[in-house]
């Protein structure tokens, strides 16, 4: 084996660790910026996105709502409908170069939020709780750690692979 190619495959499992997916544990020193919630928690213009055939529930984001701030989390309100019309809202964040996922509070049909008491930052998850959350920063928030240039490429995104707006 020639040296790059032995020291390149020293080098991937830092590489592995040090982008979170061997731990739990964020191996970079980032900051949170500040968070600046929606002024409602009703949503305004919710998109329908794709998740799972095996779910029956229906996934939107509100696109109005939709922030790329300077942190580098894109923070966003989630709706989810169930078939029998039960509805949840969250204000969430998703953090790119951490594969890291926050919910920061719940909305009321008052349009006011509820702040959450244990709101952590913690690993985006592919299993049924989380699915939507992975969609998310998989398909349309992040590519692969980077975060998105702005607002407007995760829309097109959104718009791309979606379904269109959902009333």
């Amino acid at each position: 084996m020639q040296k790059s190619a032995l020291a390149l495959v020293l080098y991937m499992p830092a590489l592995v660790v040090s982008a979170g997916f061997l731990s739990d544990e964020p191996t970079e020193a980032w900051v949170e910026g500040e968070v600046t919630f929606p002024e409602s928690s009703i949503p305004v213009s919710p998109r329908e996105f794709f998740v799972s055939s095996a779910s029956p529930n229906i996934f939107m984001v509100d696109e109005n709502s939709i922030t790329v701030s300077p942190d580098g989390a894109v923070r966003y309100i989630l709706l989810v409908e169930t078939q029998g019309g039960a509805r949840t809202v969250t204000f969430e964040g998703v953090h790119c170069a951490t594969w890291r996922v926050r919910i920061y509070a719940t909305g009321r049909d008052d349009g006011t939020w509820s702040m959450l008491r244990n709101s952590e930052w913690e690993p985006i998850r592919n299993n049924a709780y989380n699915r939507m959350r992975y969609a998310l920063a998989a398909e349309s928030f992040c590519d692969a750690l980077a975060p998105p240039r702005n607002r407007d490429e995760v829309l097109q995104r959104l718009r791309t692979k979606g379904f269109g707006n959902t009333p």
